[in-house]
């Protein structure tokens, strides 16, 4: 490997939310804890925007910025080499994050008391953009059948019927179970949003983390149909670990729709990217695929590692490799504890800051979410001690 991702770097005092003392201590109760819990990397981004963004950092002016061609130009070349989607330039809306964007959406096509449609669990993000501007959360809980996570259709038509819910959020690969939709999955449940009028908002932020042996679709990619009744987000954020650069690509075909997005986005006065995030997406997309080919393999083998270790080391607990994403799904419900019992338990004697299952909604009980996009050390650490605290408990 050209890059070293064994390399253990200190964020500490950087201002990373993960690490920074006074959050964990806040939300964790302690600073002694080994944080995994927000998803972005402890990887050094690509070598190309580092330099990209010293280079321009070197010109010493960073006045107001905009996107050339060449921004947009390197995000639609992305799409149409890695996912075979062909995506125009004026479909493409700056926004800075997908978060704000899913916000700007209910902003812009809920009305007080509308619904919107989520699949528990699920990024929890989602219920709350949802319900700080006013609409009804409606849950589709994911089901989970042997080692994997399925779609209810029966009750997702069923709720799409109801003419109150005008969209349905689509998490495109799933965070946190790491599902990658098959080409079925996601027509069966575009064809039912049709049928209802139901907006699809795919948020596909970590469509760029699929494991070896998977494929992710667009959304829209599908049909002239569904690229005209839906909203992709898409960002380099997650992919090359530059999220602090708040650049996303919101992808809305239809003139109306991208319309009224773009009136919301005018409202709350967003217009133009920062001037770093704009170098960063085009030295990213323009160059970053070989780094990112790099850090796919080593988080895939963190995820084997975690497999083995969880079999061979840790049998009260279930793990399903995730077929994308960074973010490993740790069933640890017939350790026999409640929500709040298992939270306690992890920040006080396992002392791990992780996402906890519930948080994502119902489904999510009993579940932990840990962030694998570390050095594979810092890995060994966390489930080893796991393992010291199940130990433990069992004497």
């Amino acid at each position: 490997m050209k890059y070293n991702f064994d390399e253990v770097i200190d964020r500490q005092n950087t201002n990373a939310i993960k690490y920074e003392p006074s959050v964990l201590k806040e939300m964790f109760k302690s600073e002694d804890v080994l944080p995994l819990w927000v998803a972005d990397m402890d990887f050094k981004c690509p070598d190309v925007v580092v330099n990209a963004i010293l280079k321009r950092a070197e010109h010493g002016i960073f006045g107001y910025s905009d996107g050339d061609d060449s921004y947009y130009e390197v995000f639609m070349d992305w799409n149409k080499r890695r996912n075979q989607w062909e995506i125009q330039r004026e479909w493409i809306c700056y926004t800075p994050g997908i978060v704000p964007a899913v916000n700007y959406i209910v902003q812009a096509f809920c009305h007080t008391g509308d619904k919107v449609i989520i699949q528990n669990p699920v990024y929890y993000p989602f219920a709350q953009a949802i319900l700080n501007n006013g609409a009804q959360v409606v849950t589709n809980p994911l089901k989970r059948e042997g080692d994997q996570y399925v779609m209810d259709y029966e009750d997702f038509e069923t709720k799409a019927k109801d003419p109150r819910v005008k969209l349905f959020i689509l998490c495109s690969p799933h965070n946190p179970i790491g599902r990658v939709w098959r080409k079925e999955e996601l027509e069966r449940i575009g064809e039912i949003c049709l049928a209802n009028d139901v907006l699809v908002v795919s948020d596909e932020i970590h469509s760029d983390l699929i494991m070896n042996g998977y494929k992710h679709i667009p959304f829209a990619s599908l049909s002239k149909a569904f690229a005209a009744h839906s909203i992709t987000c898409m960002a380099p954020s997650k992919t090359f670990n530059i999220a602090g650069l708040q650049i996303s690509n919101i992808v809305i075909p239809d003139a109306h729709i991208r319309m009224a997005y773009q009136t919301i986005l005018e409202n709350n006065a967003i217009r133009h990217p920062n001037t770093f995030g704009i170098v960063a997406q085009k030295s990213a997309y323009g160059e970053g695929e070989a780094w990112l080919g790099e850090v796919l393999e080593y988080i895939e083998a963190n995820m084997d590692y975690i497999d083995d270790f969880v079999k061979t080391r840790l049998p009260e607990i279930t793990f399903v490799k995730p077929e994308a994403t960074y973010l490993a799904w740790l069933d640890m419900s017939r350790l026999g504890m409640n929500p709040e019992e298992l939270e306690t338990w992890m920040q006080t004697e396992v002392k791990l800051a992780l996402d906890e299952g519930y948080i994502f909604g119902e489904g999510g009980e009993g579940y932990e979410r840990i962030n694998a996009a570390c050095p594979r050390s810092i890995l060994k650490e966390a489930l080893e001690r796991i393992e010291k605290a199940v130990k433990k408990r069992s004497l």
